[in-house]
């Protein structure tokens, strides 16, 4: 299960960037995650709840912005949103196609009570 490895590598990131006596103010963390990442955002969020038990993170929550599939046709230059890994266009056939998203795996924020602060930082995994 890789989700557990994703959840730890998001926790180191997290006390890199927020320093120990604010990590108790960790309210949530955000993460986009496309379709094609090969992660279960439920096995993600267990991880994620398992590693935080009994730690300053416990009353932080992990939020999962899933991303589409969207592909970009190089011939016709029509964005379409696919099934997961079809990449040939829908509109003329080609195969001559640019992936636009839905490979994403990163840490888009980090929220903190008491503060309108985020922490900006992109984990690729």
């Amino acid at each position: 299960m890789h989700e557990l490895s994703i959840a730890r590598s998001v926790l180191d990131m997290v006390k890199q960037n927020v320093a120990e006596k604010d990590l108790p103010k960790v309210r949530s963390i955000t993460m986009r995650i496309g379709e094609l990442a090969g992660v279960m955002p439920d096995s993600l969020e267990f991880c994620y709840q398992a590693l935080t038990s009994d730690t300053p993170l416990s009353q932080s929550s992990l939020c999962i912005e899933r991303v589409p599939f969207q592909i970009e046709c190089q011939q016709c230059h029509q964005l379409s949103l696919n099934e997961r890994g079809f990449a040939f266009c829908p509109l003329c056939g080609s195969s001559n196609t640019t992936l636009l998203s839905g490979d994403e795996l990163h840490v888009a924020a980090i929220e903190l009570n008491e503060t309108a602060e985020t922490v900006h930082e992109r984990v690729d995994d």
